[in-house]
């Protein structure tokens, strides 16, 4: 059967599909953890780097750590054939896309990719708009498990339906996708999104810095994009988590900033994609992104993004409700200096959650765990004290005793 016949005959075979269009189900019941290759390579890509990236997400522990996603961002993109179909850049990727999808998947890895709702892309290389089916079905035939979906060169499209558009085309395709909606949070995602995607970015692009504002328009630091998810929480649940961004850890920030934008981004419960040089990690940097304790938080079934409770003179105090009745707690240090730390938990009294209907009693004692000097730390019913490194972290859970 001629190519064309066959895309044909399978988009009037997905057409009754149409009606009952929808996300796939049972994807990111916890927030998704993966690596994807723009934070640390931008367009610099080719299949000798996933391959090696893959090894290493092996090699390093990272997949048994959780870390099973292997995304491509973009740059990846050659030309449409005759009949339009996407595909891979033959110099970079000679063995062709579903050859580099099977060895991902021969690791024990699942495998992702990039487009745009656009034209083109946000680095220019064909987008979807017009080709959404057919792109769905290029995916399915190579075995792809995850698509992130850009705005760059969207124009006047509507985002609500240009997003159900590209949804309702992987539903046909018939493989489940993981669904990565990158629209910035420019249309209010989290209000509309729980339907259309798995995950969806709330923010610009991160940048490698702590506290800062990049010098590009679109890029922000770990704590400005980290603020904007404050109000977001109740948006957040098993299969749709609120998207502040991949991980900047190991790219440059001190080793005390990424264990703090590493800790936050397990108290939102949101997406741990990492974005480092998996060939080249330092031991401070394989800690940080594998520590146990501190994924149980970010992938704890309850599935509830943490709040701030109190801010007091550039310290943050910040609770996590958790299943079998624990609470992580963390107390964040914005300041560049120091932070004597002396909290007295019988302060607190009792702190509610609304959202989890959960409430944390402090007239009961509870046995505290320190996640990242990975040790007890005696109980509540004395005052805690620690000394914070600047945009430091103390990151704790609770337990009844």
């Amino acid at each position: 059967m001629h190519k064309f016949t066959k895309v044909a005959t399978a988009v009037l075979a997905a057409l009754p599909l149409l009606a009952t269009a929808q996300k796939f189900d049972n994807l990111a019941q916890t927030p998704p953890m993966g690596w994807n290759s723009w934070n640390k390579f931008h367009c610099d890509i080719n299949e000798q780097l996933i391959r090696e990236t893959a090894d290493q997400m092996v090699a390093t522990g990272m997949r048994d750590a959780g870390y099973v996603y292997l995304n491509l961002d973009d740059c990846w993109q050659g030309q449409r054939d005759a009949q339009g179909f996407i595909q891979p850049d033959p110099v970079k990727f000679p063995s062709g896309m579903k050859a580099l999808v099977d060895y991902v998947h021969s690791k024990g890895l699942k495998f992702g990719i990039y487009s745009d709702a656009g034209a083109k892309t946000c680095a220019g290389y064909a987008g979807s708009r017009g080709y959404e089916y057919q792109d769905a079905l290029q995916y399915a035939a190579w075995g792809v498990d995850y698509l992130k979906y850009d705005w760059c060169n969207t124009g006047e499209l509507n985002a609500k339906e240009a997003y159900k558009t590209m949804r309702d085309a992987l539903y046909a395709a018939k493989r489940p996708v993981l669904f990565s909606m990158c629209e910035w949070g420019s249309n209010k995602p989290w209000e509309w999104a729980g339907d259309v995607s798995h995950i969806w970015r709330t923010t610009g692009d991160i940048h490698n810095c702590f506290d800062c504002e990049s010098p590009a328009t679109y890029e922000h630091g770990v704590m400005q994009n980290f603020d904007k998810q404050k109000e977001l929480r109740r948006y957040a649940g098993p299969g749709h988590w609120n998207d502040p961004d991949m991980l900047e850890v190991g790219n440059g920030m001190m080793v005390e900033e990424d264990r703090s934008h590493f800790t936050m981004w397990c108290m939102l419960a949101a997406p741990l994609i990492a974005g480092n040089d998996l060939t080249n990690m330092t031991k401070e940097t394989k800690a940080i992104l594998m520590n146990k304790d501190m994924i149980a938080v970010d992938q704890d079934t309850l599935g509830v993004q943490g709040f701030m409770h109190r801010y007091d003179n550039g310290l943050e105090y910040w609770l996590k409700p958790l299943s079998g009745d624990r609470w992580a707690v963390v107390f964040l240090n914005r300041n560049i200096g120091e932070y004597k730390l002396s909290h007295n938990w019988a302060d607190d009294k009792v702190i509610k959650d609304e959202l989890s209907k959960t409430e944390i009693d402090f007239s009961t004692t509870y046995n505290i765990y320190n996640i990242w000097q990975g040790k007890n730390e005696g109980t509540t019913a004395k005052a805690y004290k620690a000394t914070l490194a600047g945009h430091g972290v103390v990151a704790l859970i609770l337990e009844k005793k």
